[in-house]
C-alpha cells in the first residue's frame, strides 16, 4: 500500500514538472509575468532624456538605470547599446508639486510630487506591439509641513518603481 502512495506521489510531481518545462521552454509565457516570443534575444533600453521644466539632476539617469535592471532581472533578455530586438526611449516631461490636500485655513496639509514620462517602444521582431510617446505618470504624496528636498529623494525611489513597473508591463507584459 505504501509503495502505490510512492509511485502515485511520483507520478503527479513528474506531471506537474513536465508541464512546467512545456509552458516556460515554449517561450511565450514565463513565471515572471513576461510574453516574450522567443526568437526576441535583445533589449536597448535609451537614456530617459530630461525635458521637465523642474529640475532634478539625477531623475533621468535614475529611471534609465532601474528599466534597465528591471529587466536584467525578470527577462532573459541580453541588453545592449543599440539596435535590440526591444528597444525602449523615453523622456521625462513633467516634475511638479502640488498641493493635494488643504486644511480649514485655506493652507496646502499635503503635497504631491508627479513625475510624467513619455516613452517610445519598438519591437523589431513583432512591429504590431510598437507605441509611441505613450505618457507613463507616477506620483508619492508627502507632508506640506516638510520641504521637498528632505524627502525628494525617498519619494524618487517610490515613483521610479512605479514608473519601471508600468513601463515594463507595457512592453514585455502586455498589459
Amino acid at each position: 500500500m505504501e509503495k502505490r502512495r510512492i509511485i502515485q506521489t511520483l507520478g503527479v510531481v513528474s506531471a506537474l514538472l513536465v508541464t512546467m518545462f512545456i509552458v516556460h521552454s515554449c517561450g511565450i509565457y514565463s513565471f515572471t509575468g513576461t510574453s516574450i516570443q522567443p526568437d526576441v534575444k535583445t533589449v536597448t533600453v535609451n537614456y530617459f532624456e530630461y525635458k521637465a521644466l523642474k529640475v532634478n539632476p539625477s531623475l533621468s539617469n535614475d529611471i534609465t538605470t532601474a528599466l534597465q535592471d528591471k529587466f536584467l532581472k525578470l527577462t532573459r533578455l541580453e541588453q545592449v547599446d543599440m539596435d535590440g530586438d526591444l528597444e525602449i526611449t523615453g523622456t521625462v516631461t513633467g516634475y511638479d508639486v502640488k498641493a493635494t490636500a488643504i486644511t480649514a485655513n485655506e493652507q496646502a496639509a499635503q503635497n504631491r510630487l508627479t513625475v510624467t514620462v513619455k516613452v517610445s517602444f519598438v519591437n523589431r521582431k513583432y512591429p504590431e506591439d510598437d507605441f509611441d510617446d505613450k505618457s507613463f505618470s507616477a506620483y508619492a504624496d508627502f507632508d506640506a509641513m516638510t520641504s521637498l528636498d528632505a524627502v525628494e529623494s525617498t519619494l524618487c525611489e517610490d515613483i521610479i518603481e512605479q514608473l519601471c513597473e508600468d513601463i515594463f508591463n507595457s512592453t514585455v507584459a502586455n498589459w
